[in-house]
């Protein structure tokens, strides 16, 4: 059992989390694209690391905007337009929080088995 596994798969987790952070807190920015991390394994087959983030481009919803429009005269008319509107999920991003928890929270427990593991082999030598 190697721990790096572990170690690397929680610095994907926490990668994860910040990509999913920032897509949240854009959720309300006009023409915002939410960002994915992609996954793959580590080497030699064990643990995970990122492998791309990618940006979603599908376009988000129509919404109602604010436009200031310069007639013939020179003056500034504000009217309504619309604009798109972010394509961030709310539901999608809470689902993949939980997700990412709870992964974190199974590599934590493996990390902290080889912990109590190695200091019983090490109470055993002494």
């Amino acid at each position: 059992m190697n721990i790096s596994p572990n170690i690397q798969a929680m610095q994907a987790i926490g990668l994860s989390r910040q990509i999913g952070a920032n897509n949240v807190a854009n959720m309300n920015t006009p023409e915002f694209k939410a960002s994915r991390l992609s996954l793959e394994t580590g080497p030699d087959g064990y643990g995970v690391r990122p492998q791309s983030i990618d940006q979603d481009t599908s376009p988000g919803p129509l919404m109602p905007a604010l436009e200031g429009k310069v007639d013939e005269d020179g003056m500034l008319n504000t009217v309504w337009g619309l604009t798109e509107g972010s394509n961030t999920e709310l539901v999608t991003e809470m689902v993949n929080s939980i997700r990412d928890e709870r992964t974190f929270e199974a590599n934590v427990a493996m990390v902290r088995a080889w912990d109590d593991m190695t200091g019983t082999v090490l109470d055993l030598r002494a």
